[in-house]
């Protein structure tokens, strides 16, 4: 029996449902996860050691081997490529004398790579021991590894005015918000909470819920379900013990939205869970934050501890005898399916983020089985000032099918990447022009998952449900860029994020970035344009949630906006083999003899 151990479980009440914290814990105190804790953890939490290692492998993060008393992440994002990461790369290698994937010899550094960090307008950038840092070139690697060899800390070299961790001016300093625009629904500025939720316990849940379906408020998290209807399904669902969770997982590469609603606004966005779990008779809340935003913990639990102190969170909320309710904050671990409500729902619960099938749906059946509520960041903060305008007022914005405004992350290449506030209807044309991307050839709309677009075919579309539905992201890629290279990154980042439990994407996502690579090599042909197309149709139409269904949308929307990337890339190569397999490396060291009937003896 470890006293350690023994402490941080007895810190979650040895909850097997709070394992991801557990492991967090033992990570921080270890810097690792040893395994010889490992039967004391699985005796305490009713578990086995056999199954939390296999939860704790599912995760970027934790590490079962030493890793470094620095642990360095370093974004790999098709943006950050464009923007210095290679010198950036090497820095880190040569100032620390580790190779990324592993440790130094004197186990000080730790180097890997991680997608997306919710930076990409501020690249190449990285996580230090769980903290940001940002724009980064080589002179600024060898001055922060030179600071850390002289033994100072990760936290004193990019705080070094010892700012509170859990204030704004700490959030600021370390990561720019870049907040362009400000329209009427978001950072409009501090809200009088107490007299609004004044107001939302004076109706009741039904008018509450009317409200925000008479809005036409829908998720911004891109599916668009209508988020009244939800709300609605959740009030009508049986039984007394339900919850709501904000879901602030936000991996999609290029978005970073809703890192600047919770440095700005976090209130709006924890009021709406409040307003939420009012409606739904909801007792429990849950924050899924991205492990990547850690460095917001500290700021976030602040907020929570300064509306519990307001009555606005705990027992007897604004004063309304019966409505109790409360948050807590849930770290995730570094998995991009977690974006995926019932993946999310499965880490909440201490297990691998593994989408579930459905039905039953999460409003349904969710976290513990009970009906749950799962709206995004965004959504919560829209349904706050919705609530203090009233529903006419936000459907008099936007569009027929899009009620009301929208935040974009935008980033590439463009001279102004930051967040901006717009209605939806704004034509892509438009948003260009204010973000000032003058040379623009095409646009990723909604991050690897969503569509890549023509400017000169699609500048005059729509950013609407009913036209270009967007998740947020857009990326800008001016005419220097080779499209193809982009398209292997996205396909290779789908390859790696998958869970692995649906066997077409599983296997999909691999072939079809192999298929890229060919194409690339200038080894692909027709026939290979043809398989990547009907794997991805089988991928899309098979998969169990949406990461399967949207890994191949990189390959087969450029395809179809960009045919001539693809026909300039095939071989010409004559002969009845395809020219994209290498007889050579199958069968290393044999000599391969060809007759004119494509048949063939060893020697």
């Amino acid at each position: 029996m470890t006293a350690d151990i023994d402490a941080i479980l007895g810190r979650h009440h040895h909850d097997g449902t709070r394992l991801i914290d557990i492991l967090w814990d033992v990570q921080r105190r270890y810097g690792y996860l040893p395994d010889e804790h490992l039967p004391q953890l699985a005796a305490a939490l009713k578990r086995t050691p056999l199954d939390i290692v296999e939860t704790a492998s599912f995760y970027h993060f934790f590490h079962r081997e030493p890793s470094g008393r620095h642990r360095i992440y370093l974004s790999n994002t098709v943006i950050a490529k464009t923007r210095g990461y290679r010198a950036v790369y090497d820095a880190l290698e040569h100032r620390t004398g580790a190779r990324f994937g592993g440790t130094d010899d004197a186990g000080l550094f730790g180097l890997f790579e991680t997608p997306c960090i919710g930076l990409s307008d501020q690249e190449p950038a990285m996580l230090l021991d769980g903290v940001a840092v940002t724009r980064l070139t080589p002179d600024t690697v060898a001055d922060v590894i030179g600071q850390l060899k002289a033994g100072r800390s990760a936290a004193d070299i990019v705080n070094p005015a010892g700012l509170p961790e859990d204030g704004l001016a700490y959030v600021e300093h370390l990561v720019e918000s870049n907040v362009h625009t400000r329209g009427p629904v978001f950072f409009h500025g501090e809200a009088d909470h107490r007299a609004l939720l004044k107001r939302c316990l004076e109706e009741t849940p039904d008018d509450v819920i009317g409200m925000i379906a008479d809005s036409g408020l829908r998720g911004y998290g891109g599916a668009g379900f209508r988020t009244g209807l939800k709300w609605r399904l959740g009030r009508d669902a049986p039984g007394d013990d339900k919850y709501v969770i904000c879901n602030a997982d936000e991996g999609e590469p290029g978005t970073f939205k809703d890192r600047a609603l919770l440095t700005h606004t976090p209130k709006d966005v924890l009021l709406g869970m409040v307003i939420a779990a009012y409606a739904m008779g909801a007792r429990n809340g849950i924050l899924y934050l991205r492990a990547e935003y850690a460095y917001l913990a500290a700021y976030l639990a602040r907020q929570l501890a300064e509306l519990r102190d307001d009555g606005l969170l705990g027992t007897g909320i604004g004063g309304h005898a019966g409505f109790d309710f409360d948050i807590r904050i849930q770290l995730g671990a570094g998995a991009y399916v977690c974006g995926e409500e019932s993946a999310l729902i499965e880490s909440c619960e201490g297990n691998r983020g593994t989408p579930r099938l459905k039905p039953p749906y999460p409003i349904q059946r969710g976290y513990l089985g009970k009906p749950t509520c799962v709206n995004n960041v965004e959504t919560l903060a829209a349904a706050t000032r919705i609530m203090e305008e009233g529903a006419a007022w936000f459907r008099r914005m936007g569009t027929p099918e899009s009620a009301g405004a929208r935040l974009l992350s935008v980033a590439g290449d463009c001279s102004r990447p930051g967040v901006y506030e717009v209605e939806w209807g704004i034509t892509l044309d438009e948003v260009l022009t204010m973000v000032g991307a003058r040379d623009a050839h095409a646009v990723q709309v909604s991050g690897p998952s969503g569509e890549c677009l023509s400017v000169a075919a699609d500048g005059g579309r729509r950013i609407a449900y009913e036209d270009i539905g967007c998740n947020g992201a857009v990326t800008v890629f001016d005419s220097t860029r080779d499209l193809l290279d982009c398209v292997a990154d996205y396909t290779k980042f789908f390859a790696d994020e998958s869970c692995g439990i649906c066997v077409p994407c599983r296997a999909g996502t691999v072939a079809l970035h192999d298929k890229v690579q060919r194409i690339i090599a200038g080894t692909a042909v027709q026939r290979d344009l043809d398989e990547a197309a009907s794997w991805g149709a089988l991928t899309r139409a098979t998969s169990r949630c949406g990461l399967g269904m949207t890994a191949a949308n990189p390959l087969l929307t450029t395809m179809g906006k960009f045919p001539e990337l693809y026909r300039g890339r095939l071989s010409a190569q004559p002969g009845t083999l395809l020219p994209s397999f290498d007889l050579a490396a199958a069968l290393p060291g044999r000599t391969e003899v060809i007759d004119d009937m494509g048949t063939g003896t060893t020697t």
